[in-house]
């Protein structure tokens, strides 16, 4: 323990140089702009920095800080978006949208917004301070987890739906099943066929996630706009409070230090992501709460529970990069391209060969997220005023902006007429009460899902009897059942107990 302590120090000696420190205020505050921009997300702002950061021939620890700084942000910026315009910055901001948008809509932006930075602040905290008690010891339960056991844990986040939809489980799963059938759209990649193209050349490589996002999120809610508009709703109310009260933060302390605490295990697990740890915490605390709560109503719990997981998920996913060279997440794997650049292989002898790198990045982390909650924080006031803008301005702001972020992709038309289909289809689907987060839940985990199927059924030369072989899958098995079956149990009970007692 006291040589992990020095070797933090040293960390900080590294990240505490003016220079150093400088470098993780703009990564922070430039993390923090990519992230509220609709559909961007973390990987493409580190993508975008990486070659800035080699060109400017920063030493491999200064690029680093960048790089870390940059994705913290974005976790951060990516709750802006959710909960004021009802569309997430990124798959994992998506359950914020559950709870943040209907706060936003009650005139609660402001607590919305502090809450989920002080949420967000506690998941990174948690989880950096896991890498450093825990890093060597959690990658090798990472490498428990094989293609069977990937499966099921998907397996076991889509079964989590019913947590997030109440009593809608069929709507909800026909949702999933949508989203699931849109993540099949492309070529095979194990037999090279066109599945589902229509012969469209522009198909060929799937349909990308932010036209998904974009069009269930911000066409679907600039239609709601016009609706409401046209029916007389009255628009959303600012209330001169901006931070959360004693009370909230209260009410959702335990949430968060849950939240956290499962986000960073779930995180370590190379390829689960963020997107996993928000929904699977939701749904757990969203059961938690019992009868009395507001869930998809504006519960401060529903936002800082996604919130928590999030950042501890982001933070959890530099675990597998540093002790074993396996990129956690999307953006970690960008980042390992970063170390590559300056010839350092990531691994179990990059602690002992390169400490000033590893124990710098990880004292960085604490320093940015410190910075980040001081850079959010009075910027609230800012963004709450997002909300002041009259709808005649917000519409078209809303669906130019969209358009920008779906065309930046692949510099065609074709995404942007998609993502006006897709967002007709998230507009009906919203009229008649269809939840969006498990068709966004089903898209995402929908490739994966099918990649560590079939990786499991060949290596058992397709034995089904390898989905469950391992503990952890059977454990895992069990928990996608409980979830299932659980709570509609509990509610016959009850009803049987009332009816009894009448």
């Amino acid at each position: 323990m006291d040589s992990t302590l020095s070797l933090l120090m040293q960390g900080f000696a590294v990240a505490g140089t003016p220079e150093n420190l400088m470098i993780a205020l703009i990564g922070c505050f430039l993390g923090t702009v990519v992230g509220l921009l609709p559909g961007l997300g973390p990987i493409n702002g580190v993508a975008i920095l990486l070659p800035i950061a080699f060109a400017m021939k920063l030493p491999p620890e200064s690029a680093l800080i960048l790089l870390c700084a940059v994705y913290a942000g974005c976790e951060y910026g990516g709750r802006i978006s959710a909960i004021l315009l009802n569309v997430p910055g990124d798959a994992g901001a998506v359950m914020t949208t559950l709870d943040g948008y209907p706060m936003a809509r009650k005139g609660l932006a402001g607590p919305a917004l502090s809450m989920s930075a002080m949420a967000s602040f506690c998941g990174a905290l948690v989880a950096t301070l896991g890498i450093v008690l825990f890093a060597p010891l959690l990658a090798e339960w990472a490498i428990a987890f094989g293609p069977a056991e990937y499966f099921v844990l998907m397996v076991l986040a889509l079964c989590c739906l019913g947590g997030l939809v109440g009593d809608s489980l069929p709507k909800a799963a026909i949702a999933c099943l949508i989203g699931l059938l849109l993540s099949t759209v492309g070529i095979d990649s194990n037999s090279g066929v066109y599945r589902y193209t229509f012969d469209a050349l522009h198909l060929q490589d799937g349909i990308p996630f932010i036209v998904i996002v974009i069009g269930l999120f911000a066409v679907s809610e600039v239609m709601l706009m016009l609706q409401h508009a046209h029916a007389g709703v009255a628009p959303m109310t600012i209330t001169g409070r901006l931070m959360f009260n004693m009370k909230e933060f209260m009410l959702a302390k335990w949430t968060m230090l849950r939240c956290s605490l499962a986000g960073f295990f779930i995180g370590v697990l190379p390829g689960a992501g963020a997107t996993i740890a928000s929904a699977m915490c939701y749904a757990s605390e969203r059961r938690m709460a019992g009868k009395d709560h507001q869930f998809g109503e504006g519960d401060v719990r529903g936002v800082a529970a996604p919130e928590a997981a999030n950042n501890a998920s982001a933070n959890g996913s530099l675990v597998p990069m540093l002790t074993l060279g396996v990129p956690g997440s999307g953006t970690t794997a960008v980042m390992m391209g970063a170390l590559t650049l300056y010839n350092i292989t990531p691994g179990p002898t990059l602690f002992q060969e390169q400490p000033a790198i590893v124990w710098g990045l990880i004292a960085s982390l604490f320093i940015a997220n410190v910075m980040l909650l001081a850079l959010n924080i009075p910027l609230i006031r800012v963004f709450v005023k997002f909300l002041s803008i009259p709808n005649w301005l917000l519409v078209p702001g809303v669906a130019a902006i969209s358009m920008v972020g779906v065309y930046a992709v692949h510099g065609n038309t074709f995404d942007l007429v998609l993502g006006t289909v897709i967002g007709g289809l998230g507009y009906l689907l919203r009229v008649m009460n269809f939840p969006i987060a498990p068709f966004i839940l089903g898209f995402v985990l929908g490739d994966m899902m099918e990649q560590n199927l079939r990786r499991a059924l060949s290596i058992s030369n397709g034995e089904v009897g390898v989905l469950f072989n391992s503990p952890i899958a059977i454990a895992l098995w069990v928990g996608a059942v409980a979830m299932l079956i659980g709570p509609r149990l509990m509610k016959m009970l009850a009803e049987r107990k009332e009816r009894v007692a009448a």
